[in-house]
């Protein structure tokens, strides 16, 4: 059977961040199954707010609707799955949201999970996902980088090195047994950090792409 192509969402308004994610999401698929983007056109080029995190549903709702027709499957990719419930009541195709996907796999087995980020002011809907997911009990914290998050992750290499400390942390001080780097944007920064550590560290654009495939899987029977 020939898959529709698996469409990812960008809530952030950066068609730069919208290539490099769907770059990395093609890395991750069989030969055969394409990926295409599709890039927010309201709101911040990168979501750091709780605030701008809930603003962005709407929109993922409405990109993913519209394009629903010509997709297998839906990925959000924003750190917080903004409208993921939302649009997976109104599409009749899979939705993988980058969050719930990693948080679920980084759990398997009863693992104490720590998620590592750029974006303070979204500690609490973070914190929530867990607890939507029926995983707070597992959820060791989370750990964030100094400084402006969007200047750092402008700049690969500071952003990996700061990512890479507090990786250290979750691991060291709250006893991670896996570690997510929690956001979009920093989707090449965490397969970068991935080879750093013993310890499992999930990039979760490519946690999406494995739960999303499944779910597909599922409902064709293959």
């Amino acid at each position: 059977m020939t898959l529709k192509p698996i469409l990812l969402i960008n809530p952030n308004t950066s068609r730069d961040t919208t290539a490099m994610m769907v770059e990395i999401a093609r890395s991750c698929v069989p030969d055969g199954v394409a990926v295409i983007g599709a890039t927010a056109v309201r709101g911040p080029p990168m979501i750091v707010t709780a605030e701008a995190l809930e603003a962005a549903a709407d929109e993922v709702v409405e990109i993913g609707i519209r394009q629903a027709s010509q997709a297998s499957g839906i990925i959000v990719s924003a750190f917080g799955d903004p409208g993921l419930e939302t649009l997976r009541r109104q599409v009749s195709i899979p939705v993988a949201g980058i969050c719930e996907a990693s948080m679920i796999e980084a759990a398997e087995g009863g693992r104490r999970f720590g998620v590592a980020t750029v974006t303070p002011q979204l500690a609490l809907p973070i914190e929530q996902r867990a607890r939507d997911l029926n995983l707070h009990h597992l959820y060791s914290g989370i750990r964030v980088t100094p400084g402006d998050p969007v200047t750092l992750a402008a700049d690969s290499r500071l952003l990996e090195d700061a990512l890479a400390k507090v990786v250290a942390q979750c691991i060291a001080y709250d006893h991670a047994e896996a570690v997510i780097i929690g956001g979009g944007p920093l989707g090449q920064a965490a397969i970068g950090l991935a080879a750093s550590f013993k310890k499992p560290v999930l990039a979760p654009i490519p946690a999406a792409v494995r739960r999303l495939l499944a779910m597909i899987a599922s409902r064709t029977g293959s």
